[in-house]
């Protein structure tokens, strides 16, 4: 893949990533937050499903479970935790704590998988988060839901992991598909036994639902799948610090939250982290097995 194709997929999907936040938010004014994110979930992996239809499908026991684990980690958990955080923080906090991922991805890689990392990709991760304390003002209250964010982002870095490890006796848009009917039917039973169960219909909740559905889970997923497949694991997830970034600057176009000075500083720090990480060679991680 070139470097041009390459960092446009990246700028898509963290866009779509950041822009999900604000419009998620918006969404939980119509419905509670387990059942929002099941419906999404539920209504994406199926309209995948059908799409990728003639495609190879997951293989055997094994292959199912692995499909079915990334959905739990990747759609359950992350989004669980990260929308039933925006309870208690803004969605702007949320993108930004859930940004955290890469630095927890090079920390699993390294303790658990055997990975090896320079001290300056290291360091690159470290400015990189820097630039997302810079984002947030260097501000942080410590409410519930800033613990489920924190939960929410070692699991979306276990599943990036889980992802690169076992993606490629996968076709990616099939495991994508596959993996959100998992997790979207994970959080429905959730939502069934934890929240009242109701979904007001107008014309602006059902274009969030379509929203997050189509483009914030399908094509959002299916690059991002592509692009953990292609790439290292480490090395792509850095640019998740492009998420926040684009989740502050859309909840302040699309909610009003307020845009301090600092998330421009946060913004130089954010790119000088990921191009530190980029720089450097590829990190050494044990053959998948």
């Amino acid at each position: 893949m070139n470097k041009y194709k390459y960092m446009s997929l990246i700028l898509l999907t963290t866009f779509l990533m950041g822009i999900a936040f604000p419009v998620g938010k918006i969404g939980l004014a119509y419905a509670p937050p387990f059942l929002l994110m099941g419906m999404r979930y539920i209504i994406a992996g199926g309209v995948l499903a059908w799409i990728v239809r003639r495609r190879p499908r997951p293989k055997g026991r094994k292959q199912w479970g692995q499909a079915a684990m990334i959905g739990w980690f990747q759609t359950a958990a992350v989004m669980g935790c990260v929308y039933y955080s925006m309870s208690w923080i803004t969605s702007s906090e949320s993108s930004i704590l859930t940004s955290i991922s890469p630095l927890i991805v090079i920390i699993i890689s390294t303790v658990v998988m055997g990975a090896s990392y320079s001290k300056r990709q290291w360091f690159g991760v470290l400015i990189g988060f820097i630039g997302v304390a810079f984002t947030f003002g260097f501000h942080l209250s410590l409410q519930p839901g800033t613990f489920i964010c924190l939960a929410g982002a070692a699991c979306f870095a276990a599943a990036t992991l889980l992802i690169k490890r076992w993606g490629p006796s996968f076709d990616m848009t099939v495991l994508a598909a596959y993996q959100m009917l998992a997790g979207g039917l994970t959080l429905l039973v959730i939502s069934l036994f934890t929240e009242p169960l109701y979904f007001i219909a107008t014309f602006k909740s059902v274009g969030v639902l379509l929203v997050l559905a189509l483009f914030c889970s399908i094509v959002q997923f299916s690059v991002w799948f592509y692009l953990l497949r292609s790439g290292d694991a480490a090395k792509t997830s850095s640019y998740l610090f492009l998420a926040p970034f684009f989740g502050v600057l859309t909840s302040w176009l699309l909610l009003g939250e307020q845009v301090k000075w600092y998330a421009a500083v946060g913004g130089v720090f954010i790119c000088i982290g990921i191009i530190m990480v980029n720089k450097v060679s590829r990190a050494r991680m044990p053959a998948a097995t």
